[in-house]
Formats: C-alpha cells, sequence, structure tokens
C-alpha cells in the first residue's frame, strides 16, 4: 500500500473514528499500523471470524458503545451470524454484566434493524 492509498484509508477510518483535525492524519495512520490492514487484524492464527467475537465480546464488556456498533457491523461482514451475535452478548450478560448486555442488546438491534433496511 502506498502513502496515497494509506492516507485514503486513514481518513475513511476517522470519518467513523474521528479525532481532532491537527492530529487526524496520524491518528487514521495509527489505526492503519496497529489494528488493520497492517496490525493486529492481520496476523496468522486466528481468522477474521473469530477476531470479529472476540472484539464484540470485549466491547460489550467494557461497554464501549460507539466501537462495539462498527464492530457488530464488522462482525456481520465478517460472516457472524445475528443470532451468534445475540447469543455472545447474552453470554456477556454473566461475565460482564446485565448492563453491559442490554447495551450491547441495544445496539446490535440497531445494526441489524438498519440492515433489513438496506
Amino acid at each position: 500500500m502506498n502513502e496515497e492509498e494509506k492516507l485514503r484509508l486513514a481518513r475513511a477510518f476517522t470519518e467513523r473514528l474521528p479525532a481532532p483535525e491537527e492530529i487526524r492524519d496520524d491518528w487514521g495512520r495509527f489505526i492503519i499500523e496497529t489494528a488493520l490492514p497492517e496490525g493486529v487484524w492481520s496476523r496468522p492464527g486466528l481468522n477474521q471470524r473469530d477476531r470479529s467475537l472476540i472484539t464484540i465480546a470485549a466491547l460489550t464488556a467494557r461497554n464501549m458503545p460507539h466501537e462495539l456498533k462498527l464492530h457488530i457491523e464488522r462482525g456481520r461482514e465478517n460472516g457472524l451470524s445475528r443470532a451468534e451475535i445475540g447469543e455472545l452478548i447474552m453470554h456477556m450478560a454473566v461475565y460482564a454484566g446485565f448492563p453491559c448486555a442490554v447495551e450491547g442488546m441495544r445496539l446490535a438491534r440497531e445494526v441489524f434493524d438498519g440492515e433489513s433496511e438496506s
């Protein structure tokens, strides 16, 4: 990936994960280098689907709604079914607490409802 492509991708990320204008491009490049496409999401050992399961569980447990919504969408793109995502979030109620799972279910419903409209 050349520098122009990296900048384009970085700006696409910062549309969803905004930062102050003064550091927007650096923030986007940091995401590229640490997460994807060059970071942890590209490592061998786990497929994208499994990484999505892990990430949804972690974000549910930490009650991080903005990022959770993005990763529910990504999980669907990576092959997770609606039922699997719902089961995962329900499972998290026991380990992360019901308030976290309630928020996760709300966000899953929001993503799923958006799918049927498109």
